[in-house]
């Protein structure tokens, strides 16, 4: 049976109540301080389509990390604030981090995506026109991943009126498959109104000063929007970026076109409470 055919389940998100608030309110009310939070862009965003301010949408991709909000929420606000004042895409591109190892090595989900502020429709045209190899469909790869869910609410804040996704995981391989990858989403989304983000943090548990020499390195590879420099850095000198691949991947797929990159903000977890050992993070935005 093909199950592109079948009707679109919906997948409960796995983490809320622990990455984010599992209600309502308190969720929102969670996002709205990741945006008023000294260390985010420290305002509300705008998320009216008829406002008169919102610009069309010149930002392609954007890098935003995935932690629990409290840490890594108002670094990520910087990127969603910024897309906030521009119109929204017709579909996301979501390329998230294969944390726990289920499932094939680049899996779409099928399915569509509830959080606690509602369900969040994939775009079964995009989602099956991707599905070339090595990309494969495998819902269960995303069942108890958290990369992409942790993003979708800020999504839902900023585009109430209602957006759709493509949720597709990448797992750490060599340069040559993962660039593969990213020409094929190249190739798909090729003249559609598509924004495509990547999730991932940087360093893990490391002593502040090692994590921020580390980090620096990756982001100064990163800027210069080669795959090939940010994949050598990071492989070379073990830096635990844990999105390596899906980071990978986007900067493929926006190789051959004439790009900007604005790093946004960057920080850790001990900016949010003191700690021996810190988890960094870092948002960028692609023009």
């Amino acid at each position: 049976m093909d199950r592109t055919n079948r009707p679109l389940l919906v997948r409960p998100p796995a983490v809320a109540g622990g990455f984010y608030p599992g209600e309502y309110s308190a969720l929102k009310e969670a996002v709205e301080r990741s945006f008023k939070d000294e260390r985010g862009p420290r305002n509300l965003p705008i998320s009216d389509p008829a406002n008169p301010a919102i610009a069309e949408r010149t930002v392609v991709a954007g890098i935003v990390p995935h932690a629990g909000y409290i840490y890594s929420g108002p670094i990520a606000a910087h990127f969603f604030n910024k897309v906030s004042m521009t119109r929204p895409p017709k579909t996301i591109v979501i390329l998230g981090v294969n944390h726990h190892g289920v499932g094939r090595p680049f899996s779409l989900s099928d399915e569509n995506w509830r959080t606690p502020l509602g369900v969040i429709p994939s775009d079964r045209e995009l989602m099956r026109a991707l599905a070339l190899p090595p990309i494969a469909i495998d819902g269960d790869a995303h069942r108890l991943e958290h990369s992409i869910e942790v993003e979708l609410p800020f999504l839902q804040y900023i585009w109430p009126q209602g957006i759709s996704i493509v949720a597709l995981q990448v797992t750490f391989t060599d340069l040559d498959l993962l660039k593969e990858v990213g020409k094929v989403v190249s190739d798909v989304i090729k003249g559609k109104d598509v924004l495509l983000l990547a999730s991932t943090d940087f360093s893990h548990y490391l002593p502040p000063d090692e994590q921020r020499m580390l980090d620096d390195m990756a982001i100064e590879s990163l800027l210069t929007l080669s795959p090939e420099k940010l994949f050598s850095t990071v492989v070379r000198n073990d830096i635990s970026m844990c999105g390596i691949a899906p980071v990978t991947v986007l900067l493929a797929a926006l190789e051959g076109e004439k790009h900007k990159i604005e790093l946004l903000a960057k920080g850790s977890s001990g900016d949010t409470e003191p700690m021996d050992k810190v988890v960094g993070y870092a948002s960028f935005a692609i023009e």
